[in-house]
């Protein structure tokens, strides 16, 4: 995002917070405080925890410049306190007072310090709301969970929505990034679990399954997609300890899995090279994207490959895109999306490379075609 509009302070403070913090942190929007100026002081953040998002107002005042932020919580944490423990005393929150009391509006690093912060004294808020909750059930499934780390819970009330608390449960004791070559990630990649439960209040024999929804940093999607795994049956009396362990070895497996696909799709564009001459420009890192200039004749076109991390179950998506002709906003012309050619994932990769050569000879003369009718309607308008 830019930053224009803030104060110098303000604009480096939020652009420190925004590209240092361990989480993907957003600003949803910015206004001003003042009538008569439009000095933008304050903005709501979007603040990822428990697998969502938390909404935080910073209210900096721009007329008093070393003044240190206001934070205003969402309307279901009033009774959120962290400046306060329950005795009045100062116990937990002695840290964040100290880095108001101590604020420095020159120090770039000072708003993400106090976010980190107070998002730290969120989690063991919502932590001790969880564990007041009167529910066996739930009870027990904290008590099976406290052995692993770094997991977050949220307790969500209102009067239009029913009781419910919603984990988020980091998985798998494994090092992505170390296992992709070249691996462009500046954080560490991480599959997570959420997992929401029902509050009931009252003894239930049979329990529910809880809701469970398998998450990723977004960034992972480039080698490994959540959204394709099945997630195991969940047995009736089961609870989170015993569904864990199965989830965690059928990750690890699809994973290591993904990874070794890698060198699959590098093999397979390296049999390209052959019959199309080598790509202008390759994803050489996972290998979902290659780009060939290729010439029939007097027309010339490149073609595109985008891999799937389900290749070579899944063929390529093939587009051809024109050289020559562009359309009336001056854009080259493009095929649609290719996808329905001879394809077999049992195939050599010498064989895969010549049948798509094969089809792309032929589909040629139609893009061709399709490039100078093109040409001849924006000629006649």
């Amino acid at each position: 995002m830019t930053y224009d509009g803030f104060p110098p302070f303000i604009s480096a403070q939020l652009h420190y917070l925004i590209n240092h913090f361990a989480h993907p942190v957003r600003v949803e929007q910015a206004w001003s405080g003042s009538k008569y100026s439009n000095t933008l002081d304050r903005f709501t953040l979007l603040i990822p925890y428990c697998l969502d998002t938390i909404k935080w107002d910073v209210i900096y005042n721009a007329e008093f410049p070393h003044a240190p932020p206001d934070i205003i919580f969402g309307p279901e944490d009033e009774d959120f306190h962290p400046f306060y423990n329950e005795s009045g005393g100062e116990g937990d929150s002695r840290s964040i007072k100290n880095s108001l009391a101590t604020w420095n509006n020159k120090d770039p690093t000072r708003l993400l310090a106090l976010i980190w912060e107070l998002r730290d004294q969120y989690m063991s808020y919502q932590r001790k709301r969880v564990g007041e909750v009167d529910d066996d059930r739930l009870k027990f499934e904290i008590c099976t969970m406290l052995s692993r780390e770094g997991i977050e819970m949220h307790m969500s009330s209102g009067v239009e929505k029913p009781e419910e608390v919603k984990f988020a449960v980091p998985l798998m004791d494994m090092n992505i990034n170390k296992m992709v070559v070249g691996c462009p990630w500046r954080h560490p990649q991480k599959i997570s679990l959420q997992v929401i439960y029902p509050v009931n209040r009252k003894y239930v024999s049979a329990p529910s399954a809880p809701h469970l929804k398998l998450m990723s940093t977004p960034a992972l999607k480039s080698l490994f997609s959540v959204d394709d795994v099945k997630l195991p049956p969940w047995l009736d009396g089961m609870c989170m300890a015993e569904y864990l362990p199965h989830l965690e070895e059928a990750l690890e497996r699809q994973v290591s899995e993904a990874v070794s696909l890698i060198e699959v799709r590098r093999r397979f564009i390296e049999a390209l090279a052959p019959l199309f001459g080598r790509p202008i420009e390759t994803d050489s890192v996972f290998y979902r994207k290659s780009m060939f200039f290729v010439a029939s004749g007097a027309f010339s076109f490149l073609v595109l490959f985008f891999l799937s991390t389900q290749f070579p179950k899944q063929q390529p998506s093939l587009m051809l895109q024109s050289s020559m002709y562009f359309n009336s906003q001056g854009m080259p012309i493009k095929s649609p999306l290719l996808t329905d050619y001879p394809w077999s994932p049992r195939w050599e990769h010498s064989q895969m490379a010549e049948r798509t050569f094969e089809f792309l000879v032929d589909e040629s003369v139609n893009f061709k075609k399709y490039c100078n009718e093109a040409q001849l309607q924006q000629n006649q308008h």
